[in-house]
C-alpha cells in the first residue's frame, strides 16, 4: 500500500513538472550547477592526479632525487634557510657514488645560471628564436630513462664528449618543431645562448608529462655546460638505488652528504632527499585542500538551489491550496500530505541532480578533447556526491513547503480561491 502512495506522489510530481517545464528548469538550474561543477572538476581532479602522479613515479621506485631544498609542491613556501644553502657539487655526487654501496648511479644535473631567477635562456637556428628552453647539463645515463622519452633523431652524447667537453646538444620535440619545421636537425649548428653547438640528436616528448607541456628541453654534456657556463653552480643529483635498498640507500647518501657538507651531529640535513611516493604525498595533501574548496563554493550553487526549490513549492502550496482541502476532506492524513511535498521536491531536485551529472560529464569530455593528455575520469566519489545532495537539498528545502501545506485546515483550504 505504501508503495502504490510512493508510485502515486512520484507520478503526481513528474505530472506537475511537466506542467510547468520552464518553472521547474529555472527553480533547479542552480542544483544543475552545483553538482555538475562537483562532478567536472572531481573529474578534472582525478585525471591531474593521474597525470602528475604518473609523472613523478615515473622516476622508479628506487630513484632519490637529491637537492638543496624540497622538490615539489613547497617550492614557493621555502624559508630563508633553505633558499640560503649552498648548492650540491659535482664532486657530491661522485663521493655518493664511490662510499654508498646500496647506491647503483649516480647523475648529476646542473641547471643553467639564475635558474631560480630572472633569465631568459634561448635558442636560435637561421633567424628563428625560441625562449624559455629547458636547458641543463647532464651525462649519458640520462638518456637511459624510459620516461625520459626515445631518440627521435640522432643519438644522445655519449661519456667521451662529456668528458672531453665537446659542442654538441640534444634538444626537444618541440624545440625541433620551432626551430627545424620538416627538416632534419642532425648536424645542424643552433645558437645557444650566444654559444655555437652542434646538434647530434633529438628527443621525444617523455612519456609521463603534463597535459599541454611543451617539451622544450635543450641538453649540453656535463662538462660543456660547465665549461660554456662557468657560473653555473646549482645540481640537483638522481641516485638510483639497488634494487630493494632505497631505505638504505637513502640512509647512506643521508650520512655522506652530512659529511660532506660538515653538518654538525646536533643539526638537521642541509640538504633534501626525496622520493617519488614523498612527491606524489605532498601533491595529493595540496589536491585535498583543492577538493576541499570545489566543495565549498559548489554548495554555493547549490544552496542557491535550494532556496529556489522551496521558494517554488511554497508557491505550489499556495496555488494548490484547493486541492489540498479535497483530498483532507475525502480522507487524507497530514502524513500523505507530506509525502507528496517531499517527493515532489525530491523528484524535482533529483531531475536537476541527473542533468546536473550530464553537464559535469560534458565538462569531463570537453577538457579530455581539449587536453587529450589528461587522463580524466568521473569519479564515483563524485558521482555519489552528487546524487546524494541532490536528493538531499529536496529533502531539506521540502519540509518547511510540506508542512505548510500539511497544517492546512481543510475547511479553510476548500473556501480557498
Amino acid at each position: 500500500m505504501k508503495f502504490l502512495k510512493l508510485k502515486s506522489s512520484i507520478g503526481l510530481a513528474l505530472s506537475t513538472i511537466r506542467e510547468h517545464k520552464m518553472r521547474a528548469f529555472l527553480t533547479v538550474l542552480g542544483v544543475i550547477i552545483g553538482t555538475g561543477t562537483i562532478i567536472g572538476v572531481g573529474s578534472i581532479l582525478a585525471g591531474l592526479d593521474g597525470a602528475i602522479t604518473g609523472i613523478l613515479r615515473s622516476f622508479g621506485t628506487s630513484t632519490l632525487i637529491v637537492f638543496k631544498f624540497p622538490i615539489g609542491v613547497r617550492f614557493g613556501n621555502l624559508s630563508d634557510e633553505e633558499r640560503m644553502r649552498k648548492p650540491l657539487t659535482y664532486e657530491n655526487a661522485v663521493a655518493i657514488a664511490e662510499r654508498c654501496p646500496s647506491v647503483d648511479h649516480v647523475s648529476p644535473y646542473l641547471f643553467p645560471p639564475q635558474t631560480f631567477g630572472a633569465r631568459f635562456d634561448k635558442i636560435r637556428y637561421k633567424g628563428n628564436d625560441m625562449y624559455n628552453i629547458q636547458m641543463g647539463g647532464t651525462e649519458e645515463g640520462y638518456a637511459a630513462g624510459g620516461s625520459n622519452g626515445d631518440m627521435l633523431y640522432g643519438r644522445f652524447f655519449s661519456d667521451v664528449e662529456n668528458q672531453h667537453h665537446m659542442p654538441v646538444v640534444v634538444i626537444g620535440e618541440d624545440v625541433k618543431k620551432a626551430l627545424f619545421s620538416g627538416e632534419n636537425p642532425v648536424g645542424k649548428e643552433v645558437d645557444v645562448n650566444g654559444h655555437v653547438l652542434e646538434v647530434v640528436g633529438v628527443m621525444g616528448r617523455p612519456s609521463a608529462s603534463l597535459p599541454g607541456q611543451n617539451d622544450t628541453r635543450v641538453l649540453l654534456p656535463y662538462f660543456t655546460m660547465k665549461k660554456l657556463f662557468p657560473s653555473a653552480k646549482e645540481n640537483m643529483l638522481i641516485v638510483v638505488a639497488q634494487e630493494g635498498k632505497l631505505a638504505v640507500a637513502q640512509d647512506e647518501v643521508a650520512m655522506v652528504l652530512r659529511q660532506e657538507r660538515r653538518v654538525a651531529y646536533n643539526k638537521p640535513d642541509n640538504f633534501a632527499i626525496t622520493t617519488s611516493e614523498q612527491m606524489v604525498e605532498d601533491f595529493r595533501k595540496v589536491t585535498a585542500v583543492t577538493t576541499i574548496v570545489m566543495v565549498v563554493l559548489s554548495s554555493i550553487g547549490l544552496l542557491v538551489g535550494g532556496i529556489g526549490v522551496m521558494n517554488i513549492m511554497l508557491v505550489s502550496v499556495t496555488e494548490r491550496t484547493r486541492e489540498i482541502g479535497i483530498r483532507k476532506a475525502i480522507g487524507a492524513q497530514r502524513f500523505d500530505i507530506v509525502v507528496q511535498f517531499l517527493t515532489e521536491a525530491v523528484v524535482l531536485t533529483g531531475l536537476g541532480g541527473v542533468a546536473g551529472m550530464l553537464f559535469g560529464y560534458m565538462i569531463s569530455l570537453l577538457s579530455r578533447l581539449a587536453f587529450p593528455g589528461l587522463p580524466t575520469s568521473v569519479p564515483l566519489w563524485a558521482v555519489a556526491m552528487g546524487i546524494v545532495v541532490s536528493v538531499g537539498i529536496g529533502l531539506f528545502f521540502g519540509i518547511w513547503p510540506a508542512n505548510k501545506a500539511a497544517r492546512l485546515d481543510p475547511v479553510d483550504a476548500l473556501r480557498y480561491e
